[in-house]
């Protein structure tokens, strides 16, 4: 008699990130002799999209979230001219968002500890496309999850020669973007029927 195979489905939950009420920002960092006079532009991610898949199996849960390069603006406090000389900076030389349109972070690879009751300590471990290179990058998260909703929050920072970004200078070279940036992120996702 041929043994039978029981398949199990996994239990998965869909949460959809909302980004009208999620924060999502990157810093920047002057360097150069100048860099006492330059800004530390705080960049907002505006265009963006995720959805997080909880397993039953936590470490069988994923994350996907896609940015449109062309929705990040300056949030910090500029002059106008400024404001439009960063951005266009950031657009065409940096992020050159016409070529590369879309970052995208894919994560399936999660190890979470439980710290509280709905809350956790996650390690996500994934992969980040940003202007065409796919490098992986783990990211630290705190987790809650209350009834219909499921808030995620953290800091993480990469190089931007790790991903063929070209280092930025303006005033003759003596002020300098810093190849180090760092993202916050504060997101708040609701559950999917």
């Amino acid at each position: 008699m041929e043994s039978m195979k029981v398949r199990v489905e996994q239990i998965s939950v869909r949460y959809d990130i909302n980004p009208n009420i999620s924060k999502f920002t990157v810093q920047a960092f002057a360097g150069g002799l100048l860099s006492a006079f330059g800004h530390n532009p705080v960049i907002a991610i505006s265009n963006y999209a995720g959805e997080v898949n909880v397993a039953e199996v936590i470490d069988q849960s994923s994350v996907e979230i896609r940015i449109q390069s062309s929705s990040l603006r300056v949030a910090s406090e500029v002059k106008d001219k400024d404001r439009r000389e960063i951005e266009r900076i950031m657009q065409e030389q940096i992020l050159q968002a016409d070529k590369f349109p879309e970052i995208v972070y894919r994560c399936s690879r999660i190890a979470a500890s439980k710290t509280a009751e709905g809350q956790y300590w996650a390690a996500l471990s994934g992969e980040l496309t940003l202007h065409g290179v796919t490098r992986t990058l783990s990211v630290p998260t705190r987790i809650a999850v209350f009834g219909e909703t499921l808030k995620a929050s953290g800091t993480f920072s990469i190089l931007q020669s790790d991903y063929s970004i070209s280092e930025v200078s303006v005033a003759g070279g003596s002020l300098k973007v810093k190849d180090e940036i760092k993202f916050s992120f504060d997101m708040a996702a609701r559950k999917q029927e």
